[in-house]
This record gives C-alpha cells, sequence and structure tokens, in this order.
C-alpha cells in the first residue's frame, strides 16, 4: 500500500482501512447493573482447589495440583565424583604424568557408580559414563607420556662419541 493513496478512476479516494479489532473482547452481560462493578464471576474448572475464601488475594481459578510430574530420581554420588576425579587427572598430566593416578582412581569410581546405577536405579549413568571415557583416555595419555618419556631418557645415555 502507498501513502498517500492512490484516486481510483472517478477520482475519487478509497476510504481509510478499518481500525484493528482485539482478538478477544469480553461479552457485555445482560444486566451490568445486577453485578454492580465488573462482570460476574468466572466459574471454576471442576478438579481445581478454591483458595482461601477468607483471604483477600486469593486467585481460586488460578490453582493447580501439587506434584504435576514425578520427583527426578536422586543423582548417584560416586557418578559425579567419577567425573570430577577423571577432569582433574587431565589438569594432573601436566605433573609428570599425575594424572594417569587420577585417571585410574576416577574411571573405578565410575564403574562402580554404574553398578550401583543398575542396582538401585538412581540417575547419573551419563555422568558415570562420562567418567570412565575421560579417566581411561587420561590413563593411556599417561601411559603414553611416561613411556615416551623413558624412551628419550634412554636414547640420551646411549650416544657415543
Amino acid at each position: 500500500m502507498t501513502y498517500p493513496p492512490r484516486p481510483g478512476p472517478d477520482g475519487t479516494y478509497p476510504p481509510p482501512p478499518d481500525p484493528p479489532i482485539e482478538a478477544y473482547q469480553p461479552p457485555v452481560p445482560p444486566h451490568p447493573e445486577q453485578y454492580g462493578y465488573g462482570y460476574p464471576p468466572a466459574p471454576i474448572a471442576p478438579g481445581y482447589g478454591q483458595g482461601n475464601p477468607g483471604s483477600p488475594y486469593s486467585y481460586p481459578a488460578y490453582s493447580h495440583p501439587a506434584y504435576p510430574y514425578a520427583p527426578a530420581p536422586p543423582t548417584e554420588g560416586l557418578a559425579i565424583a567419577s567425573l570430577a576425579v577423571s577432569c582433574a587427572g587431565i589438569a594432573g598430566l601436566c605433573l609428570w604424568s599425575v594424572g594417569g593416578l587420577l585417571g585410574i582412581v576416577g574411571a573405578i569410581l565410575g564403574h562402580v557408580a554404574r553398578r550401583r546405577i543398575r542396582a538401585t536405579g538412581a540417575g547419573g549413568a551419563g555422568l558415570a559414563l562420562a567418567g570412565i571415557i575421560v579417566g581411561w583416555s587420561v590413563t593411556g595419555l599417561a601411559a603414553l607420556g611416561v613411556a615416551a618419556f623413558v624412551f628419550f631418557l634412554t636414547q640420551s645415555g646411549s650416544s657415543t662419541y
């Protein structure tokens, strides 16, 4: 649409567009004076509580059930410890491959946590699996670092003049 609108073939301008209307307009009661101010109270859906009728701050139409979902199972503490120790092993790789020991501890904690999760149905299976993967990866990197250190140490001592 262009502004201002162009005149039609007979020289007249088209009427302006209709103003926008609201999506919902509440119905007008047949006799508003019988309700005093406002509209009649809205009906409450069956099954919902009535709130506190003596309180001026109660909203009975908006109450909801107390527990709509079942609570999540608790997370296994060993699974969290497994991932934390395995991640600490990553930082320990810089300290003469001490991280390899932390990686082994983290992986073993992860295996124990997975066994306990299967037995009890607790949460944290993903944390335990991540602890196992990171722990054994850190242990492998530490073993490669120790092997490379020993290799270079033995090669430098066997040089001939």
